[in-house]
C-alpha cells in the first residue's frame, strides 16, 4: 500500500477538542477515575469513598476522598510527617511508614464517624489476609467501605501503595482487595508467605538491611543510618519502635497541629494590600479633585481657552 499523507483540513481543526487539563499535564488517569467515582443510581447520592495514596520525595499522604459535581472533598487525611509524634522519626517514606500512615488515616476516619469502638481492625497483624466483616449484632452499622486509588503508580508486587492499603484495612476499614500484590506473594504457587509480610509490617526488612550493611561496609552504614544512630536506634530496636507506634496510633489518632515558630498568617497579610471600602474610594477621588483644583488646574485651562479665542479673532 502506498504512503498516504494524513491531511489535517479545516474540518479537522474545527472539530478538534483539547483533552482535560490534568490529562494534558499527565496528572490524572481519567479512565481509572471514572470507574472509581461513578456510583450506582440506586445508592441515592451516597458518596463513593476512595483511599487516595500519594508519595512525595519526603512524605506519604493518605486521604479518604469522595467526589461531587463541585469537585473532590476530603473526609480525613494523614501524612507520614505526623509519625514522629508516635515515635517513628526515621524512614518516613518506606513500606512500613506507608502502613503506619494508612493505619493512622483509618483510625482517624473511624473516630470521626463514631465507628472506632465497633471496628477495631487487626490489633496484632500477623501477615495474613483479613478483610473487615460486618458485625453479627442486630441493627449494627456496616463497616466503612472505600476503594484504593493508586493514581499513576505502577501496581507492582510489594509496592508501598499496598502497604498503606494494608494499614488502612488493618485499621478497620473495609477495602476490597486480595493478597496478590503484598510482599511475600509467590506468583508460581499463588500463595502468600505471611512471615514475609509480617516482617515488612514491623520493619524487619529495614533491620535486615542495617545488619547486612554494617557487616559489609561499616563506613557506608554509619553514613546512611547516621540519623538512626544519633537517636540510639539499632537494628534490634526497629520492631519494638513500630509496635509501640501502632499502639500509640490506636490510642490517640486525632490530628494535632504542630506548634508554629511564627504567625505565618500575619506574615502573609503583612504584604497584602487591603481592599478599600466604597466610602474610602469616594474620599480618595474627592481628595484628587481638591488637589487638582488647588494646583490651579482650572485656571490654567481657562487661560488656554482665552488664548485660543484671541487667535481666532486675528
Amino acid at each position: 500500500m502506498p504512503f498516504v499523507k494524513k491531511v489535517k483540513s479545516d474540518a479537522y481543526f474545527s472539530r478538534f477538542q483539547v483533552k482535560y487539563r490534568r490529562r494534558r499535564e499527565g496528572k490524572t488517569d481519567y479512565y481509572a477515575r471514572k470507574r472509581l467515582v461513578t456510583q450506582a443510581k440506586n445508592k441515592y447520592n451516597a458518596p463513593k469513598y476512595r483511599l487516595v495514596v500519594r508519595f512525595t520525595n519526603k512524605n506519604i499522604i493518605v486521604q479518604i476522598v469522595y467526589a461531587r459535581l463541585q469537585g473532590d472533598f476530603v473526609l480525613t487525611a494523614a501524612r507520614s510527617a505526623e509519625l514522629p509524634r508516635y515515635g517513628i522519626s526515621h524512614g518516613l517514606t518506606n513500606w512500613t511508614a506507608a502502613y503506619a500512615t494508612g493505619l493512622l488515616c483509618a483510625r482517624r476516619a473511624l473516630t470521626k464517624l463514631g465507628l472506632a469502638d465497633k471496628y477495631e481492625g487487626v490489633t496484632e497483624p500477623d501477615g495474613t489476609l483479613k478483610l473487615t466483616e460486618p458485625l453479627d449484632e442486630e441493627d449494627a452499622p456496616r463497616p466503612f467501605k472505600c476503594y484504593l486509588d493508586v493514581g499513576l503508580k505502577r501496581t507492582t508486587t510489594g509496592h508501598r501503595v499496598f502497604g498503606a492499603m494494608k494499614g488502612a484495612s488493618d485499621g478497620g476499614i473495609f477495602i476490597p482487595h486480595s493478597d496478590k500484590r503484598f510482599p511475600g506473594y509467590d506468583p508460581e504457587s499463588k500463595e502468600l508467605d505471611a512471615e514475609v509480610l509480617k516482617k515488612y509490617i514491623y520493619g524487619g526488612h529495614v533491620a535486615e538491611y542495617m545488619e547486612s550493611l554494617e557487616e559489609e561496609d561499616d563506613e557506608r552504614f554509619k553514613k546512611q543510618f547516621s540519623s538512626y544512630l544519633a537517636d540510639g536506634i539499632g537494628s534490634e530496636d526497629i520492631e519494638e519502635m513500630y509496635t509501640n507506634a501502632y499502639a500509640a496510633i490506636r490510642e490517640d489518632p486525632t490530628f494535632k497541629p504542630t506548634e508554629k515558630t511564627k504567625d505565618w498568617k500575619a506574615e502573609t497579610l503583612k504584604y497584602k494590600k487591603p481592599k478599600r471600602t466604597l466610602e474610602e474610594r469616594k474620599a480618595a477621588i474627592q481628595a484628587k479633585i481638591e488637589a487638582f483644583q488647588a494646583s490651579g488646574g482650572e485656571v490654567a485651562g481657562e487661560e488656554d481657552e482665552d488664548e485660543d479665542e484671541d487667535e481666532d479673532e486675528e
